[in-house]
């Protein structure tokens, strides 16, 4: 039976799948948040977390642990997704919303010695305050309500994920915009000024312009998998582009990096946007 709850940050349901005996669909508000098939947790259905995936796949070789910091915990999708497929890792994820850990570790409970620590902290002073070089990866899916929230798209913010990785590490980010992209061009200029490879996976009709939709925004030291992560976007359901170089640069243009002082939340969606049908 569907669970509804109120939660710090709105109104959460958690929605059986009809075709999946214990797969669950989590929104708040009535938008989607989360899917988590609790049987089989590599089991991805939205499009933009199989990419975040794929980065985690594409890290490390297969099995080898990683040490990962999620800032952003829904129903856990992606860190039971990394326990399954990489015994071991050590998983923090920081959630402020402490209504919905709670509803989720409840009814959706996480495998024993999963290595997952769960964190009711705001996300930015949880970054601020994570050990330096202490992360390989960090994944950033905040969301207040449809928006990511201020204190996440400052230069400063991104500096913070800078510190707090290795230095071969990877930073993995879940954005939403739409032409003229001026929310997602600040943060690539704030995150260009920080890291030397800069990458972004996006569907191609959200890349020009077409729709309102997700883009999934990396940054390292390092070079990025650019080619593996290419061919896995592109034999998805939904294919994605893999933007980065020349590209990217033209996007950025003449955006400029935002401080705290100025940061602003991602832009509202429009109607129906994240909404179920």
């Amino acid at each position: 039976m569907p669970v509804t709850r109120p939660v710090d940050c709105g109104t959460a349901r958690l929605l059986p799948d009809i075709d999946r005996p214990r797969a669950w669909l989590l929104t708040v508000d009535g938008a989607p948040q989360s899917y988590v098939d609790l049987d089989e947790p590599t089991h991805l259905e939205f499009e933009y977390v199989r990419r975040l995936a794929h980065v985690l796949d594409e890290t490390a070789p297969p099995g080898q642990p990683l040490d990962v910091l999620h800032l952003g915990g829904g129903a856990l999708t992606l860190p039971r997704y990394l326990a399954a497929t990489r015994p071991h890792s050590r998983q923090d994820v920081i959630d402020a919303d402490r209504g919905l850990l709670a509803l989720v570790t409840e009814h959706l409970p996480l495998p024993a010695d999963s290595g997952i620590a769960l964190h009711a902290q705001d996300a930015r002073a949880a970054l601020d305050a994570a050990p330096e070089a202490g992360a390989d990866v960090i994944v950033a899916d905040v969301f207040s309500g449809s928006r990511v929230p201020a204190q996440l798209t400052s230069v400063e913010y991104a500096r913070a994920a800078a510190r707090a990785l290795r230095p071969d590490g990877c930073y993995a980010a879940n954005l939403a915009d739409s032409a003229p992209f001026d929310f997602l061009r600040r943060q690539l200029a704030n995150f260009t000024t920080v890291f030397a490879h800069l990458a972004l996976m996006a569907e191609p009709s959200v890349l020009r312009g077409r729709r309102f939709g997700n883009a999934v925004l990396l940054a390292s030291h390092e070079e990025l998998p650019i080619a593996a992560l290419a061919r896995r976007t592109a034999a998805d359901v939904f294919p994605a582009r893999v933007e980065h170089g020349a590209p990217l640069r033209r996007l950025i243009a003449d955006a400029r990096p935002v401080p705290d002082t100025e940061a602003l939340p991602s832009p509202v969606p429009p109607d129906g946007a994240f909404s179920l049908s």
